[in-house]
């Protein structure tokens, strides 16, 4: 038997290591992103008026959070609203400051199905301006218009 040596040694060792990572890579899984229908129920609308608490301008989705208070019990109760990612906001006329700590805001949208206080928000009503703003809701199929 021929030894193999050194440089074809190397060489199938330097193979195989880049097809064990190739397929490691290739296999890892991506980040996946969210159906409306899996997250939130388009038969249980919600209309909230509260204060913003807090704005995250980010991606995949912008969020904003709101204190509404509950009519009920009186409780203040934060409510977490998802949006469209900044890009298709800032089509729609957004910035990141259209949305202030402190605004008052009323919020058309669709709960959750776990039934948590957040939710998907299909259009935006600043309270002092009474600007409306379409919130890049994902119910519906993509490319339709954003409900107002």
């Amino acid at each position: 038997m021929k030894p193999i040596g050194g440089i074809t040694m190397t060489r199938r060792a330097l193979s195989f290591s880049a097809i064990i990572v190739g397929s490691l890579v290739w296999a890892a899984p991506l980040p996946a992103h969210h159906s409306f229908a899996a997250e939130y129920d388009s038969t249980k609308p919600v209309k909230l008026t509260g204060a913003v608490t807090r704005v995250d301008w980010m991606n995949p989705h912008a969020y904003f959070y709101i204190d509404v208070k509950d009519a009920a019990s009186g409780r203040v109760q934060n409510w977490a609203f998802e949006l469209a990612a900044p890009s298709v906001l800032q089509r729609q006329g957004w910035t990141r400051s259209t949305l202030k700590v402190g605004d008052v805001i009323t919020v058309d949208g669709t709960r959750a199905k776990d039934g948590g206080n957040h939710g998907n928000a299909r259009s935006v009503i600043n309270a002092a301006t009474g600007k409306k703003y379409g919130a890049g809701s994902s119910e519906g199929q993509p490319g339709e218009p954003t409900p107002q």
